[in-house]
């Protein structure tokens, strides 16, 4: 028999959900075709099977949370009986809970709940009064027996008030003691209730897919976490576009990659980062977070319409084939879904290439808990005049805005428009001659 194990997805991320099993018990399996479909908090992915043989036993259902390192799956080899005995994963009867010792450490006893909870009535992925719940809580809520009205008076610690899994367990555990839980700090965000939307007439009700939603929850978070503020500049990149055009063939004969703008914003706005490193910061209360490394986050529209954003990290210790080959390699694995959750996570400035769509500007929303985010417009032909030595002339140069987003609680307007007129002076200033 060999295991399936739940992979480890990433150095912060200890289970996963399984969303969707691709293989029922008694199916054939080849080395490494996917099994089963899982997510994090951070990313879709597939566990492929680590041998040849047949799927004897899947030890969970969908919808249930697994911790990583737990066997998922028992897989027949081939020459093996399938279908052998192998128990079904089943959640404990009782919690080990800490008790009295008399030589100073903890001891084990059984916290048994006087009367077992019936099982609860389906838990909504949103309330009715607005309140958002993930898969995790959900399943947890399930397996516990906590009821939709008791998880809704639950206090969430999470944005918008969201009630996270330790808040789900922590109540769990007041409630199995027998201890009240405590009150919960106040909370000085505003509230607010969504408006009621109308769904009559010739309409289409269609269900957020599990990305959109953190999608969702991640930018309103932002709108309320840090007072946008934004900052626009025209650049005249006349000189990039000249030498990205004379270069292009050069990098795919030579090292066998595509020679888009974005690596070269990213060399722009590390230069200025460099210049001005408060902008590369994160917010703890009062105190600011001052980041060493550079870590540059570059917005990625998937062919699903959502948008995830993988990280190059370090990334001021490449250089400019090191950041093409990063990009590239990123934006090609985000699109085929085949990034880790550690690749999205750690950013500390964040580029959206908004010009990709046609766009001249657009004021993006900052990723947080960063202060700070760059938009890049489209490059257009405009009429400009030109200073020469005889005097001023009118000629035809490519010209793009870059809008930069800042949380004004730590960034004040002459840092964040400053920091986005060094990126144009980067961009502006590029060498026509040089040479990799």
């Amino acid at each position: 028999m060999i295991q399936l194990i739940m992979p480890k997805m990433g150095e912060s991320v200890a289970e996963a959900t399984i969303l969707k099993w691709l293989k029922k018990e008694g199916d054939k399996i080849e080395a490494d075709e996917p099994v089963l479909e899982i997510a994090t908090d951070k990313v879709d992915s597939e566990v492929p099977s680590p041998a040849a043989g047949v799927l004897s036993k899947r030890m969970f259902e969908e919808g249930q949370v697994v911790k990583v390192g737990q066997v998922i799956a028992m897989i027949s080899a081939e020459g093996e009986t399938a279908g052998a005995s192998v128990p079904k994963a089943t959640p404990p009867a009782a919690i080990p809970a800490p008790g009295p010792s008399t030589n100073g450490k903890a001891e084990s006893r059984i916290s048994v709940a006087p009367v077992s909870p019936a099982p609860p009535a389906t838990i909504s992925k949103t309330s009715s009064s607005g309140k958002f719940y993930s898969p995790l809580v959900r399943t947890i809520a399930k397996q516990e027996g906590v009821s939709m009205a008791e998880l809704e008076n639950i206090p969430g610690s999470g944005a918008n008030s969201r009630v996270t899994k330790n808040d789900l367990l922590q109540h769990i555990e007041h409630r199995k003691s027998g201890i009240p839980p405590a009150a919960p700090a106040p909370v000085h965000s505003p509230s607010y209730t969504a408006p009621a939307v109308s769904t009559s007439g010739n309409t289409e009700i269609i269900e957020m897919d599990r990305m959109r939603k953190l999608i969702a929850e991640h930018m309103v978070m932002s709108k309320h976490t840090s007072p946008h503020v934004t900052s626009f500049v025209e650049a005249d990149v006349t000189n990039l576009v000249r030498w990205r055009e004379k270069m292009k063939s050069v990098f795919e004969k030579r090292d066998g990659e595509k020679l888009t703008f974005t690596p070269l914003f990213v060399e722009a706005l590390i230069r200025a980062i460099k210049d001005f490193p408060m902008i590369n910061c994160s917010v703890d209360g009062t105190k600011i977070i001052l980041k060493k490394d550079i870590n540059i986050g570059m917005a990625a529209a998937l062919p699903s319409g959502n948008l995830i954003v993988p990280v190059i990290r370090n990334a001021d210790r490449l250089n400019l084939l090191g950041l093409v080959k990063s990009v590239n390699d990123l934006a090609g694995r985000a699109r085929a879904n085949k990034l880790s959750p550690d690749e999205i996570q750690g950013g500390t400035y964040t580029l959206t290439n908004v010009g990709t769509f046609g766009n001249v500007m657009g004021q993006p929303i900052i990723n947080q808990p960063q202060v700070a985010i760059m938009a890049t417009g489209a490059i257009r032909k405009k009429p400009a005049v030109i200073e020469t030595p005889d005097g001023d002339a009118i000629g035809i140069r490519h010209f793009m805005f870059l809008s930069h987003s800042y949380d004004h609680r730590v960034v004040d307007g002459a840092l964040g428009g400053s920091f986005v007129r060094r990126v144009a002076d980067y961009l502006e200033q590029w060498d026509v001659n040089r040479q990799l």
